[in-house]
């Protein structure tokens, strides 16, 4: 019960924030690639689903959530910029505003999934009283860290490319 209601809050906050469902699809669509990294992850640690993996996708599907936000609002406000200096924006035009969008985000997307994963690494791989439970939450967000963060900064500004492209006159 916990998960599903985790996702419904996550997409309801969503909604109420761009008030636009293809926004939120296109974070929500963050999700089942941030979890790729982690179910690898998980099975090459030999690890079950528990409890304590559960909470550490709950984890990773908030972080995963916030910077695949902080990356749509960067491509929204480089977009939004191009419309008002053009006035008959081109395709060019598009791919420039969604290059210059991204290429702000990528050393604090890459500082926050690097600080997680670093953060978690002594978690991860420590041995000691309630090392085995800890590890099991952290294996979850270590992994989906990097497939978090190499679609988010390669796979998010393609697909909002391509939506927008849709929009476009020419």
């Amino acid at each position: 019960y916990v998960v599903p209601l985790t996702l419904a809050i996550i997409v309801i906050l969503l909604f109420m924030n761009f008030r636009n469902f293809t926004e939120v699809a296109i974070i929500m669509g963050t999700l089942p690639l941030a979890m790729v990294g982690s179910i690898w992850l998980m099975y090459l640690q030999d690890y079950n689903f528990s409890i304590a993996v559960g909470v550490g996708f709950i984890a990773l599907a908030g972080v995963a959530v916030e910077i695949g936000v902080i990356m749509l609002v960067y491509l929204n406000q480089s977009f939004y910029q191009m419309i008002e200096e053009e006035t008959e924006p081109t395709d060019k035009d598009l791919i420039n505003a969604v290059l210059h969008g991204a290429g702000l985000r990528i050393r604090p997307i890459m500082m926050t999934a690097g600080s997680v994963i670093v953060g978690l690494l002594p978690i991860l791989y420590g041995s000691g009283t309630g090392s085995a439970v800890m590890s099991r939450i952290a294996t979850p967000m270590v992994g989906g860290m990097v497939s978090a963060m190499v679609l988010t900064l390669l796979v998010v500004p393609v697909i909002y490319y391509l939506w927008r492209k849709q929009g476009l006159v020419k």
